[in-house]
């Protein structure tokens, strides 16, 4: 592993992920607009788990580009990286075993959010974080559960609506477990650093 991170840490491999999530979160809120334009105002902002996920990431990578860390940002990018990138993966997995099928979308749906879980742990060992970092990233993840599953402001996939309760047990669990992987990668005394140069 030891040749990834310099790698990582390559500018011109920055500039290429800034330029793939710039589109990916674009995108996102695209995918997004037929269900924002029936939310109220006052949720909009927990609508778009995916797409602000991502734009997370991308303020992360702009300040890395500038040799800077923003660990709240950093914070929040690890968590709901993780925790959509793998939501999404399990709903469309999900999907497939309730319709006996998966469309096109569902398969680009579920190799672009592993991407997104899995760049967001990469990146680990370039975060700044500390305790109050991931204790104001688990107030937002924990929030957005409540907006999701109890005004019901979740993503939309009709066919799964019969399982909404599992899957919000589910989610709370996942968030769960994305703040212990931020706190093992990022806080715990000796965790393995890295500078961007």
């Amino acid at each position: 592993m030891g040749w990834v991170y310099p790698l990582l840490a390559n500018r011109s491999v920055l500039k290429l992920l800034l330029v793939v999530n710039v589109i990916g979160t674009v995108y996102g809120y695209y995918w997004y607009g037929w269900q924002l334009k029936e939310t109220p105002a006052k949720f909009l902002i927990f609508v778009p788990d995916s797409p602000t996920a991502s734009l997370f990431f991308v303020i992360v990578l702009v300040a890395f580009l500038m040799r800077k860390n923003w660990p709240l940002i950093e914070a929040l990018a690890i968590v709901t990286l993780f925790k959509y990138g793998i939501w999404a993966v399990v709903m469309n997995i999900l999907v497939y075993f309730v319709e006996g099928e998966l469309s096109w979308a569902g398969y680009m749906l579920i190799f672009s959010h592993f991407a997104m879980a899995v760049q967001g742990l990469l990146y680990a060992p370039f975060y700044r974080l500390k305790w109050w970092h991931v204790i104001v990233a688990a107030i937002w993840t924990l929030h957005n559960d409540v907006i999701d599953y109890v005004f019901f402001m979740l993503p939309r996939y009709e066919m799964l609506d019969r399982y909404i309760p599992e899957i919000g047990y589910f989610t709370f669990w996942l968030s769960i477990l994305s703040l212990g992987i931020a706190y093992y990668l990022c806080v715990r005394p000796n965790h393995y650093k890295l500078e961007i140069k």
